[in-house]
């Protein structure tokens, strides 16, 4: 090859290394900035969720996934913004902030398995991903589960395994749960979800319809297997879908 062309390739390769390197600035300068925006979040529902700032764990998952790349490619730019985003088939990608207050209610750890119902983008089992020992997720919409279930393979999450099926009865296989978080909005608790977690557990749950208020609740299965709820703030989600 004519060393013209060898330095014209050269040249070219490191013209594309470093419009990647500065796109990827960027995305870092957006993340750091959406982490500002969820910081605000905290403090402006403070007397809601009982707190002035989420675990630094939780924010340090928020800074690490790459939330750009469970967005459609169209809509990358407001990849960091702190609101929704639809991802087709009906449903959205959460806004960050209720992103991390789901993960910080749950008060994940090392070691712990937990259970997402609503699989959606990906988004929150790649968060949740950061903290536990393993995440399984159910999507009831197939072909957005195998589209996700690639994109997590493709980005190496390899510690959540998915399911396509009604998530209202839940993965009795890989139960007792020691957390649950459901990603769509009911107008009950479902019992199966309930039995499922363990004992000492936390499940975080959008409670409502289309027609009422929807409320973020906190349920609590203590040692002796008592269950508590509490409401934390009203949400807006997609309602939960299937047989129920």
């Amino acid at each position: 090859m004519p060393i013209k062309h060898i330095k014209t390739r050269v040249i070219a390769l490191l013209v594309f290394l470093s419009s990647g390197l500065v796109m990827a600035d960027d995305y870092a300068r957006q993340r750091q900035q959406m982490l500002s925006e969820i910081e605000d979040g905290v403090l402006t529902t403070s007397k809601y969720i009982d707190k002035k700032s989420f675990d630094m764990q939780v924010m340090q998952a928020m800074n690490t996934v790459p939330r750009h790349e469970f967005v459609p490619e169209l809509m990358r730019f407001k990849a960091y913004e702190n609101q929704p985003l639809p991802i087709g088939y009906g449903q959205t990608i959460s806004q960050p902030y209720i992103v991390a207050l789901m993960t910080d209610l749950l008060q994940p750890q090392p070691g712990q398995r937990v259970l997402e119902i609503g699989t959606g983008s990906g988004y929150q089992a790649a968060v949740l991903s950061q903290l536990v020992a393993q995440v399984y997720s159910i999507e009831i919409i197939e072909e957005l589960g195998k589209a996700t279930t690639q994109l997590l393979a493709r980005l190496d999450y390899d510690n959540i395994e998915t399911r396509f099926a009604d998530g209202y009865d839940g993965w009795s296989e890989h139960a007792p749960f020691d957390s649950i978080i459901v990603t769509a909005a009911i107008s009950h608790i479902p019992p199966p979800l309930v039995q499922q977690l363990k004992k000492g557990g936390r499940m975080v749950i959008p409670v409502g319809t289309g027609f009422q208020t929807q409320y973020l609740t906190l349920v609590e299965k203590d040692m002796s297997g008592t269950i508590t709820t509490r409401q934390i703030l009203p949400v807006s989600f997609v309602p939960f879908t299937g047989g129920h």
